[in-house]
């Protein structure tokens, strides 16, 4: 139906989380409609956005330092290095730093899972998040300590089943001193935590259980 570089745009838009063919024609349509230099502009952004952005050695957050493997919040020393917060992508832990209640740190799994034997299952980072509980000084953060483990995973049935699925990696990691929690069910069930007022997220971290 359309000329073939807007279809193929409009196959790549179409890769986006949450934006479907239709989304992706309005995208293209709208970029049609820019001026050359405003074009340019966006194109350029695009092409910086991997060479100006590093991912935290640790918690694989983004961050724009041009020094350093680790993000603000990881180097901060006035962050509790006993609390580690387990979400599923960067959005998430926004969410909870906007709250100001949490001062711990954090870890992006990047993915969820609708169960273990599912091909999502692989593209969590349990394994990573395993080695940074067991030897936290190996990837950045001075005089961490792990003593309790937060699954902050959203109220959608996939991210249920990706916070049980972390779960049960860290109870085989045999820690006797290491409590692992969850968020209070403050939260919609079917929600994001990016959604999520502030009070709500707040709430739910003070009725973790």
């Amino acid at each position: 139906m359309y000329p073939a570089p807007i279809q193929r745009l409009i196959d790549s838009f179409s890769k986006f989380p949450t934006v479907g063919p239709r989304t992706a024609a309005r995208f293209v349509f709208y970029l049609l409609k820019l001026s050359p230099a405003e074009l340019d502009n966006l194109t350029v952004l695009i092409k910086n956005l991997k060479e100006s952005t590093k991912i935290c050695q640790f918690c694989f957050n983004p961050f724009d330092s041009k020094e350093g493997t680790l993000c603000p919040i990881c180097q901060s020393p006035n962050r509790d290095k006993t609390l580690l917060c387990v979400v599923e992508k960067e959005t998430d832990l926004v969410s909870i730093e906007n709250t100001k209640k949490y001062k711990g740190l954090y870890f992006i799994l990047g993915s969820n899972t609708s169960g273990p034997k599912n091909e999502e299952a692989r593209k969590t980072r349990t394994d990573e998040l395993a080695d940074r509980i067991n030897n936290p000084e190996n990837f950045g953060p001075k005089n961490a300590s792990f003593k309790e483990v937060i699954i902050a995973t959203n109220s959608t049935t996939e991210s249920e089943a990706t916070g049980l699925y972390v779960e049960r990696k860290l109870k085989a990691m045999n820690l006797p001193t290491l409590k692992i929690s969850h968020l209070g069910r403050g939260l919609p069930v079917g929600g994001e935590l990016e959604y999520a007022d502030e009070e709500t997220l707040s709430s739910a971290f003070e009725g973790r259980k």
